[in-house]
């Protein structure tokens, strides 16, 4: 780890560690984190870790709000269980306290919002529990507008999508645009008179795929005061079979060069432990939205690889500077929202 790194504030927007908490007896999932999630997190040198709930079809439609509250409860028993390394942080001042103290401070967010169908004031209670992030959409259709698999219907948000945005603001939720289909980050960037982030997506003009934002986008981001947190999921990177640190450099230094530096963040989305744990043998290889699940960027497999980010960076001449603001001093910012 380069000393740069180590005194940097890091901020992942996106890790879905959650889900493999969750889906373990209550009784270990203290324990369980704290021997296995912990030490990654550390060796990568985060301080600040956003933890989506993300909900499996097997919970959906019915299951959807239990499910949610048993994962926001989980995040709540790991952080009292493990109080000396973690905090689960509401607010701004309290991310600035547990980072200065030398815990990890944990968000909660959501992804998808299933939960929420047309529903737009159960944000409110959810809000209650913690949660200071959403996204309105996966890769399909929410009650909320389509995901950026659906962008071939042209469709903005719904009219509960509509209100949504409008009692997030209100509540001081950071609305995540991620996932979104083309038309919904547009009207979502219409609505907002607050920052917008986008958790963990990447450049189009870099990597076409509809999971990754276009210019306009990215600057229509920025000019809300938000983040954009680059995604290092090898497919959404590049084409090439064979990945390399090097193209998520390429995406971090095409969206400061669109955005501006005070607009650039990371959103690791590190999925292969959660694909190796819940996928088995005999449907692999599995192939989401034309891409390999199974190609990573050597090195950034998990959270210990985050140093390498780091390293990358300062090989291509970034000043320090700018470095620490894409590591995690844009998006602590916009977590200010207190």
């Amino acid at each position: 780890m380069t000393d740069l790194h180590g005194d940097a504030v890091v901020a992942d927007g996106h890790n879905d560690l959650l889900m493999l908490v969750a889906r373990r007896p209550k009784e270990v999932w203290v324990e369980y984190f704290r021997d296995r999630w912990i030490p990654q997190l550390r060796a990568g040198g985060i301080d600040v870790q956003v933890l989506p709930v993300f909900l499996d079809s097997e919970f959906l439609p019915e299951g959807a709000l239990r499910e949610t509250l048993r994962m926001i409860e989980a995040a709540h028993r790991i952080a009292e269980g493990n109080a000396d390394q973690v905090t689960l942080c509401r607010t701004g001042f309290e991310i600035d306290e547990a980072v200065a103290a030398g815990r990890i401070a944990l968000v909660l967010a959501l992804e998808g919002c299933p939960q929420i169908d047309k529903d737009v004031e159960i944000f409110q209670t959810l809000e209650r529990l913690g949660v200071r992030m959403a996204s309105f959409t996966h890769f399909g259709r929410s009650a909320l507008g389509d995901g950026s698999g659906e962008d071939a219907t042209g469709s903005r948000l719904t009219k509960a999508g509509v209100e949504a945005v409008g009692l997030l603001e209100e509540l001081d939720v950071l609305i995540d645009v991620s996932h979104v289909g083309r038309r919904g980050v547009e009207h979502i960037l219409e609505l907002a008179t607050k920052p917008v982030v986008a958790s963990h997506s990447s450049a189009f003009a870099v990597r076409e795929h509809h999971r990754n934002l276009t210019d306009e986008q990215l600057r229509g981001i920025a000019a809300t005061g938000g983040v954009v947190c680059i995604n290092f999921f090898a497919g959404f990177l590049t084409a090439d079979p064979r990945p390399t640190i090097e193209h998520l450099a390429d995406h971090i230094e095409y969206v400061v060069s669109v955005a501006g530096e005070d607009h650039v963040g990371l959103g690791s989305d590190f999925v292969d432990e959660v694909f190796a744990e819940k996928i088995p043998a005999c449907d692999r290889p599995l192939i989401i939205e034309g891409v390999d699940t199974a190609i990573l960027v050597p090195g950034l497999e998990g959270p210990a690889g985050m140093p390498l980010v780091t390293e990358a960076l300062q090989k291509r001449g970034l000043p320090s500077a700018l470095i620490r603001k894409i590591l995690g001093t844009n998006l602590v910012r916009v977590l200010h929202r207190d």
